[in-house]
Order: C-alpha cells, then structure tokens, then sequence
C-alpha cells in the first residue's frame, strides 16, 4: 500500500523528521559508553571488539554513503539497476551520523591505553580483539583491495552502468556489506562477556536504549521513502539502512534484557556497593576476572 499523492507532503516531512530524530538518538548512543569509561577511569567490562569494530565499520559506512550522495558515476549507476526508483534512498542525516560516528568511536576505542587518559593501566584490560575480530578486519581490507582492483582491470575505470561487468557501485556495495557483518559480530563478544560475568557493568545501558530508538526511528524513515517511491525495492537498495537497523534492534532486546532482567541483581549489588571499578558481582567473582578468554592473544 502506497502513499497517496494529497499526502506526499506530510510523508516527506515526517521522514525527514525521523531521519533527524534517528540522527540525533544514534548519535548521542556513542556518548554514554566513553562518558562511563571515563567516570569509572577504565574499559573493564567493555570488550576491545566492539570499539574496534566500529572504527572499521563505520569508516565503510561513511565512505559508502558519501559516494552515493556525491558520486554521478555511482548514482548512474544505481539508477541504471534500480530503474523503478533511480534515487538512492540515502540522506544527508546518513552522511553526518557515520562522520561523527566514526570520531566518537576513535574516541572510545584510544580509552583502552589507559595511559593517553591518565588511568591506572591494568593487567586484565587489553586493546587487542580476539582472533575472528582480526579475521573480519584483514578479511575485510582483502576484500576492498580485490573487488576494487577487478573493476579497474575492467577495461573502463568501473563507469559503466550496465553488463555484467564490475562497477564502482560494487565497491560501494561490499563497504556497505562489511559495515552490515561487522555490525552482527561486534556485539556478539558483548554479550558473551555479560551472560559470562553475569553481569552488565562497565556496558552502558543508556547507550543501549538510544541505539533503540535511532534503530526504530531509521527504519521508520526507510519504509516512508520507499512507498513515496511507490517501489519497495527501494527497501533493498539500501541495504545497510534496513540491515543495520534489523541487526542493531535484535541485540539491543538481548542487552535490555541482559541489563533490567537477567543480570539486575548483580547490577544493584554493584551500584549499592558504591565502586563501579572493582566490585564483586553477585557470587560470579571479581569484576576483574578475564572478560573473554580470546581477548588475551
């Protein structure tokens, strides 16, 4: 079911609406997470995966979104596959969200050498990532340097819109697809370390419930343009946007419930007990016991 042409107006106000909205929740879901570390002047109990992750990540997602903004050979190109809805249902909120993303998670990921912020450097506290978080980041830059020399040894620079040939809008494509796994794999280190620990502390909740909102909101605003477009295959043209939101909302139910369900307990007793940094948590042991094993290499 479309959008009807009297109320096309209202649609486009309110998914910029939404797109702004998004921008501003998911945005400030990177604050609570730095913000905490700092308080409690440590990373421990957040994994080195997920920050780092996120730096590769988002990086992709930042240069894939501005080549379709900016990029004529790269719209062509979509539109030449996507002829039922030439435009790429991409935003400038889009754009400005992976940016600051992109810093924010810079920010977060250089709190784990505890030396550049002036913390106690602590012996179970490491900034390497286990042995699949490097596999995805080597197995990902792999990836870039082959497609993208594929479409150079194309014969015409990846400018054609048509074929069987590979294009720049491929290169395009697989940043998106690295930012859409590597966004299912960074939290799963998490949520191994909180149902081991048993235990939520030192994971921000708040940033949890923001991410959310912005994951609702995000997809809110893709189904909107999409029956504006009247063509759902706008949906799948970006799909990323649909990814990351379908993605990020299913761990986020996993964390809330880890957080206000399955592990309150040993959150209250921490927070009664008044140090955040170095309470024991509900029989499972000091919180300064190995997080995940794999993190050690």
């Amino acid at each position: 079911m479309f959008i009807d042409p009297s109320d096309q107006q209202l649609a486009i106000a309110i998914s910029r609406t939404c797109g702004w909205l998004y921008f501003l929740a998911w945005s400030l879901s990177f604050y609570p997470q730095p913000l905490l570390n700092y308080q409690r002047r440590t990373t421990q109990g957040l994994t080195p995966d997920f920050p780092l992750l996120n730096v590769f990540g988002f990086t992709c997602y930042t240069i894939s979104t501005a080549a379709f903004l900016y990029s004529p050979t790269v719209k062509a190109q979509y539109a030449a596959r996507h002829p039922a809805s030439p435009e790429p249902t991409v935003r400038f909120n889009d754009l400005a969200f992976g940016v600051h993303a992109t810093i924010l998670c810079v920010i977060t990921y250089s709190q784990f050498w505890p030396r550049l912020w002036g913390w106690k450097v602590r012996s179970d506290v490491t900034w390497r990532g286990n042995r699949v978080t490097t596999g995805l980041l080597l197995g990902g830059l792999l990836g870039i340097i082959v497609i993208t020399t594929m479409v150079i040894a194309g014969g015409d620079d990846g400018r054609s819109s048509h074929g069987n040939g590979w294009a720049w809008i491929d290169v395009v494509y697989y940043l998106t697809y690295i930012k859409l796994v590597l966004t299912l794999f960074k939290y799963l280190p998490q949520a191994v370390s909180n149902y081991r620990r048993k235990s939520t502390v030192g994971w921000s909740h708040r940033q949890v419930l923001l991410d959310t909102l912005g994951g609702i909101l995000s997809l809110l605003q893709l189904v909107i343009d999409s029956a504006l477009q009247a063509d759902w295959s706008g949906l799948f043209g970006n799909p990323v946007k649909l990814g990351l939101a379908g993605v990020s909302l299913a761990f986020d139910a996993i964390f809330l419930t880890q957080h206000y369900v399955l592990y309150a307990g040993a959150r209250e007793a921490s927070e009664r007990r008044g140090k955040p940094g170095e309470m024991a948590l509900g029989g499972q042991g000091d919180e300064r016991s190995p997080l995940l094993p794999t993190t050690r290499e």
